[in-house]
């Protein structure tokens, strides 16, 4: 009876941790959805109402702060007075000409006699200090910063794409479902959340191998007590069940490509995206099932059958056939079935192929990713781009090992014992 009771908290303790696990892994995964959602590339670097906007930002800057300085009052004053000598130069050897009108003549003898050019020539600085003073004045400015801004204005009502009328309706869904009011605090707020997710789901991933280790410990301590081995068994199974059902539906693998940075200089001003998301996915094995299973492709389909089949059903029956042939009477533990499903069926069980597989996609997606962003780093004097791969795998995958590891070592128990009452068929270890 001590012995059933500790097994059943350590197995209450391993099914409240995984049933935990899963639900924050679920939430893990919708939290990144709307994360992704929020920071996608779409909505950013891709969005031409986010140029827009920036860029009419610096240039609203720039004609807001616009004010000559000494230095360039200089140079204004010089293109001026080039201007007004060639202006004065260009309208007095218009007037001297040869005239073949008497007005013309007359004119020209006129200004001849009342008009020395040279005279003129010597005011040009002074009215181009007037002409400059009076552009820097207050009130010109103003006139020339409301012109300017007026055309600005109109050519952003000109500037505009697709993207503006979902990113409005995403922004209000995601602000008010976390509450916060702009992007600093709903990043900053997601950023928290996740960090205290991921740290408790890995402890309730390690909690729930500790739990599974202790009940392997009491195997070990009660290995010669042949009368407690079907108990013992039994409730492993349920521990190898509890582990197959939490590997399956957490959290397996995540894929998250972004551009952490990209920025230029625009005007002397930093133009700047961060985090944009260029793709991002988690799934759980049920979920890359269920992903296969809805495909258009019979090719697809087939591969989500053979998976739901090889990965999930048969281990399941091989479990229960087991505990049918350990409790059964020996009639129906000897059916056919039921033996080759326990004890043979485990070269068509593909978990451990599955774990395999599962490692040998992320080592390719996480080289092909690495590869590729790196190729969109770029620094230099005009832009900074920097990419990040977080690609991971994830707590789920840590309980599927688990699974399989501990499904292997009950399989060498189960023949063991099977063993043991063939060698020794006074011994009674059903029941």
């Amino acid at each position: 009876m001590i012995l059933i009771l500790v097994l059943s908290i350590l197995l209450c303790g391993e099914a409240y941790f995984g049933y935990k696990l899963d639900i924050l892994s679920a939430q893990q995964e919708q939290i990144k959805e709307d994360y992704s959602m929020s920071n996608n590339i779409t909505f950013g670097l891709f969005s031409m109402d986010q140029w827009r906007d920036r860029i009419s930002e610096v240039v609203h800057g720039q004609i807001h702060d616009f004010s000559l300085t000494p230095a360039q009052r200089k140079v204004m004053q010089v293109q001026v007075e080039k201007q007004l000598h060639g202006l004065i130069s260009k309208t007095v050897a218009q007037i001297k000409k040869p005239q073949k009108s008497l007005g013309g003549k007359l004119k020209k003898f006129a200004f001849n006699t009342m008009v020395d050019d040279k005279d003129i020539h010597a005011q040009v600085p002074s009215f181009a200090k007037t002409i400059v003073d009076k552009i820097n004045s207050p009130a010109s400015k103003r006139r020339l910063k409301s012109i300017a801004t007026t055309k600005i204005d109109q050519l952003e009502k000109l500037t505009y794409d697709s993207t503006s009328i979902a990113n409005y309706a995403v922004t209000k869904y995601l602000y008010t479902k976390y509450k916060v009011a702009d992007p600093v605090a709903f990043n900053k707020r997601i950023n928290a959340d996740l960090a205290a997710i991921r740290k408790v789901t890995y402890n309730y991933a390690y909690a729930m191998l500790g739990c599974v280790a202790l009940a392997l410990v009491f195997w070990l301590a009660m290995r010669k007590q042949v009368h407690l081995h079907t108990t013992l068994f039994v409730m492993s199974l349920l521990f190898a069940v509890i582990l197959l059902f939490v590997g399956v539906t957490a959290s397996v693998i995540e894929v998250d490509a972004r551009i952490l940075s990209f920025n230029f200089g625009l005007l002397g001003q930093k133009v700047a995206f961060e985090n944009q998301i260029l793709f991002f996915q988690s799934k759980s094995l049920l979920g890359i099932i269920e992903v296969l299973l809805s495909q258009a492709k019979p090719d697809a389909i087939a591969v989500g059958i053979l998976l739901l089949l090889f990965v999930i059903i048969l281990p399941l029956l091989r479990m229960i056939a087991r505990g049918i042939h350990i409790l059964s009477p020996e009639k129906l533990s000897e059916n056919k079935v039921v033996k080759y499903l326990a004890f043979e069926a485990g070269k068509w069980d593909m978990a451990d192929v599955m774990v395999v597989g599962i490692v040998m996609t992320y080592i390719g997606l996480n080289g092909i990713l690495k590869s590729q962003l790196s190729n969109l780093n770029i620094k230099n004097d005009f832009v900074n781009t920097t990419t990040v791969n977080n690609t991971s795998l994830q707590p789920g995958y840590l309980i599927f090992v688990g699974y399989v590891v501990f499904a292997f070592i009950l399989s060498y128990i189960l023949k063991r014992i099977t063993a043991y009452e063939v060698s020794e068929p006074g011994r009674q270890i059903r029941g």
